[in-house]
């Protein structure tokens, strides 16, 4: 089986409440179309995977992200390949998050990071996510 390597950003802030929120994005297209998970993509020939986090959030979202600590890697097997991810905490910079791939988008708090539909592999993630908030 084909393995293909990504990396996610795990984006967070701070709401007018005080309480951390993250952003997660709807896929705008492909098999996945309509899925939410955390922005990011694939890793190519010669990047770290940092290197690739920044490019790929620069290239969907215009905005300049800080890439912060590794959350995890996130090993799964859809039914055509196997996804590598490596998800990071990440910040933003500079930009305003233009959604150019994506159909909708959403700063979720703790309490509401499950009320979107999470695509597979990014549900693995979803429950370290929400202890690390």
């Amino acid at each position: 089986m084909k393995t293909i390597r990504v990396v996610a950003a795990v984006t967070k802030a701070i709401n007018e409440k005080g309480e951390t929120i993250i952003f997660a994005t709807q896929r705008g297209y492909g098999e996945f179309k309509g899925g939410w998970e955390f922005p990011g993509g694939k890793i190519e020939t010669g990047e770290t995977p940092e290197e690739a986090l920044k490019r790929e959030i620069m290239e969907e979202l215009e905005t300049e992200i800080k890439v912060g600590e590794l959350i995890d890697t996130i090993e799964y097997d859809y039914p055509e390949f196997h996804l590598s991810m490596e998800c990071f905490w990440a910040e933003i910079i500079s930009g305003d998050l233009v959604l150019k791939e994506h159909e909708s988008a959403k700063w979720l708090t703790k309490d509401k990071i499950d009320s979107v539909e999470w695509l597979p592999a990014d549900v693995t993630l979803i429950e370290k996510v929400r202890r690390l908030m």
